[in-house]
């Protein structure tokens, strides 16, 4: 029990509301389809939710066989601002690089399992799906592709956890596709994008000395990165919108507009990073759960975690604005 905790805790959990949140929207909105059931519904939640876990645990083993991921502790004492080491638990000594390829083979087993019995369910679309997502989920940060240091890290995050995973999701709890999860996936894939996209403006700096090629860095202006941001905010937006315009959605969807404040402060806040990184802020409670903050700020990482806990709580809103919608309408 103590290994699975560990393993739970190392795979970064609290990045779990990116895939399970837009898996469940998925569920809700194929409850209202002809042909649908929960237990493959549910199935495919927690296959999604092992897929993510397995991905988080490659993205650390590639990451930490290209070069070792105390660079940015090495940083940090150099004066660079940089967010805390990753995979720390390597650096430590608790794990061996062995130890991490085997649990992240424990996790993609666990989807690939699921997959499985969702294709005896549902059929060939759903191992199509699997075996894409797998070799894409793979292909983030792992030879030969590499996508993540070629600047399309973003996009692959977009595409994989927006439009496929839950397309992914609601075939399998209804077994028929519907324009109107075409015309939230992609919203809802921006939107994670965002997430990665904000880490990786603040993150510009030690991606830079270190060779990864994020988006952020692909674009090395400042104002460029700004405005990207403020289009993928846009986009997510004007998406439902036209979505609700052209008769696919309920005009109850609109409701998901009540996020746009949460994308303003983003923005701003991203804009005073640029130009005044040293400034601190405080939480406000609109902005969603922020955890532990008085250990945050000790942990001296409260600069990057308002920002990423706001981007990542816009995207929890607007999917439990949907799900209540696509529910009641």
């Amino acid at each position: 029990m103590n290994t699975i905790r560990f393993w739970l805790k190392n795979a970064r959990t609290r990045s779990l509301p990116q895939s399970m949140l837009p898996a469940i929207l998925a569920v809700c909105m194929a409850s209202q389809k002809d042909g649908f059931s929960i237990l493959p519904g549910i199935l495919a939640i927690l296959g999604v939710i092992a897929g993510h876990l397995s991905m988080n645990l490659f993205d650390d083993y590639f990451d930490y066989k290209v070069k070792k991921s105390d660079f940015r502790d090495r940083m940090q004492h150099q004066g660079m601002r940089a967010r805390i080491s990753k995979c720390a638990y390597l650096t430590s000594g608790d794990a061996t690089l062995k130890q991490l390829f085997i649990a992240c083979c424990a996790f993609g087993f666990t989807a690939l399992s699921i997959g499985f019995i969702l294709y005896l369910y549902r059929g060939n679309m759903i191992l199509l799906l699997a075996a894409l997502t797998g070799i894409l989920g793979i292909s983030y940060s792992g030879a030969p592709l590499r996508l993540s240091y070629h600047g399309l890290g973003e996009l692959l995050i977009g595409i994989m956890f927006g439009p496929m995973l839950m397309t992914g999701v609601f075939y399998s709890a209804c077994g028929v596709f519907d324009w109107s999860v075409i015309f939230v996936s992609i919203p809802v894939g921006l939107l994670v994008a965002n997430i990665v996209y904000t880490h990786a403006i603040m993150d510009y700096e030690p991606d830079k000395a270190v060779g990864k090629m994020t988006f952020a860095v692909l674009l090395k202006n400042k104002k460029s990165m700004l405005f990207c941001l403020s289009l993928l905010l846009v986009a997510a937006f004007s998406i439902i919108i036209s979505g609700v315009i052209s008769g696919f959605l309920f005009p109850y969807y609109l409701l998901s507009l009540l996020t746009v404040p949460m994308a303003i402060s983003l923005y701003r806040l991203m804009v005073e990073f640029v130009h005044n990184p040293e400034r601190n802020f405080t939480p406000r409670f609109w902005m969603g759960p922020m955890g532990n903050w008085e250990r945050i700020q000790a942990m001296g990482i409260d600069w990057f975690m308002i920002r990423w806990l706001l981007a990542r709580n816009m995207l929890s809103f607007f999917c439990i604005i949907i799900m209540i919608v696509s529910l009641f309408s």
